[in-house]
């Protein structure tokens, strides 16, 4: 191999925790990799050379054919309630090879998705298929791009591999960049089967990395539960605020630095329908679009349960401090949904009845089916055409009161619509974009229509001509998008 400087700067943290957080790997060659697609911005933020990423050599270090210098693989322990069930999990099929230390000092995990089986692949095979991981890179940098905190890619390779799924597919791996890969079932995992010193050190590492300010504090254990839970009702309400339904809200997907993790059955809602689900296999809905807000209640509640000996030594105390947390975050979410929404529709000061008016158009919007999106880019942009929605009582009615309530307040009709053009991307990832894309690089090695994708993406609040063409809906079909698992 070529001795040439990517501008990799490993430091491996999380590898000096003790073993019962994490296995050593050795990762498995692939025959012929190749560069896909590169992230040449966030790899240049990361302090990496981005011209020699992409070269040969590149190619063997973001394939695990080579380890750079500094490195050191490891899959990480984690376990996870899936649809409400308690299992023993792992990274299956992801490895880290190391935190890189950026120019400004930041760290950030590198992790290669897809690049074979672990100590915890249990019957899996450890690899991924192309399209599903061209999906994450499209969906992840979108979602950065609009402002929500997210794990991002930095890269996708192929592998010269086949991948055996319902079908045949050509093999790829992702290199998924993080603050860090901790999660709720890291500490569900290491409160099962650790000990109550080695949970300990993994709050406190926790705390170090991510939350250093509450280290000092009369309770930190406390205080962390109280930082995780700030950053999880502020993450689900950027949600909200899009349309975005993550799809698979298990334990395990629920990062702790409050980044939006693990891309699976994730989608973005065209129609609004506060019932939208597009897991193939979220048969209940558990994880539907309304139900995000309860489940990241839920999934917090597991962690606080986690926590609890570290809280107080006194068990009843320990679960009312936490309890009082826990319901403290519907508290939090709802002041940042609602300041979203106030904002969506240009609205600067708070008063009482503001929920009542946001509430009241997403009713008028659901019995209508009109375009999440589109509906308050309309309102944003005074496009009001002969449609039901608009020529109906109740959006007439609502409209009036909404003037209303904008000249009661003291800002300018033009600095409400500069917030509301703030506030409502002009695009969002459309499900059927982002097959198109998939369809064109992956069938037929096309990858102009995704660059041209993510480009439209990476400006979403641009409201530009050329993004007028991707603001439109799918056409009208029989089938509901599905989206799957396995990603």
């Amino acid at each position: 191999m070529k001795d040439i400087n990517m501008g990799w700067n490993f430091d491996n943290s999380y590898a000096r925790l003790p073993k019962v957080f994490f296995s050593r790997v050795n990762l498995e060659t692939v025959p012929s990799p190749e560069i896909a697609v590169i992230n040449r911005d966030l790899a240049i933020s990361l302090g990496l050379n981005p011209d020699e990423l992409q070269s040969k050599e590149g190619a063997y270090i973001l394939s695990g054919n080579e380890i750079p210098k500094g490195a050191l693989p490891i899959a990480q322990a984690y376990a996870g309630h899936q649809f409400g069930y308690f299992t023993m999990l792992g990274d299956g099929r992801a490895v880290l090879i190391g935190e890189q230390i950026t120019p400004k000092g930041e760290r950030f995990d590198i992790q290669l998705k897809g690049s074979g089986k672990t100590p915890y692949s249990r019957r899996g095979d450890g690899k991924a298929a192309l399209g599903p991981m061209l999906r994450e890179y499209i969906i992840s940098e979108a979602m950065y791009a609009l402002g929500i905190p997210t794990t991002r890619s930095l890269a996708v390779v192929t592998t010269g591999e086949t991948i055996i799924r319902e079908t045949k597919q050509p093999g790829a791996i992702l290199t998924r960049v993080a603050s860090s890969h901790i999660r709720v079932g890291t500490f569900e995992y290491i409160s099962k089967w650790g000990s109550i010193d080695e949970l300990r050190e993994l709050a406190d590492y926790t705390i170090k990395r991510h939350f250093s300010y509450v280290k000092d504090d009369n309770n930190p254990y406390l205080s962390l539960l109280k930082e995780v839970i700030k950053r999880q009702a502020l993450l689900i309400a950027k949600w909200q605020l899009v349309g975005f339904i993550h799809g698979v809200m298990n334990t395990d997907n629920m990062a702790i630095s409050g980044e939006t993790i693990d891309y699976g059955p994730c989608a973005f809602m065209d129609t609004y329908d506060p019932e939208t689900v597009f897991s193939s296999i979220d048969t209940y809905g558990r994880y539907a679009y309304k139900n995000q807000p309860s489940i990241g209640a839920w999934n917090l509640a597991q962690f606080a349960q986690t926590l609890l000996p570290l809280i107080d030594d006194n068990y009843d105390k320990a679960v009312k401090l936490a309890q009082d947390e826990i319901l403290n975050f519907i508290r939090l979410y709802k002041s940042s949904w609602i300041s979203g929404m106030r904002a969506k529709l240009g609205i600067f000061n708070e008063e009482v009845e503001d929920e009542n008016l946001i509430n009241e158009i997403l009713n008028i919007m659901e019995k209508y089916k009109a375009d999440y999106t589109n509906t308050f880019l309309d309102l944003t942009f005074d496009k009001l055409e002969d449609t039901p929605m608009f020529k109906s009582l109740e959006f007439i009615n609502w409209y009036k009161m909404w003037q209303a309530r904008l000249k009661s307040q003291k800002e300018s009709k033009k600095l409400s619509k500069k917030l509301m053009q703030d506030n409502n991307p002009a695009v969002i990832p459309r499900n059927h974009r982002v097959e198109q894309a998939l369809e064109a690089a992956v069938k037929q090695g096309d990858y102009t229509v995704m660059n041209k994708l993510i480009d439209i993406l990476s400006k979403p609040y641009a409201h530009t001509d050329d993004q007028i063409e991707y603001s439109k809906p799918p056409p009208k079909s029989s089938c509901r998008y599905r989206t799957f698992c396995g990603t």
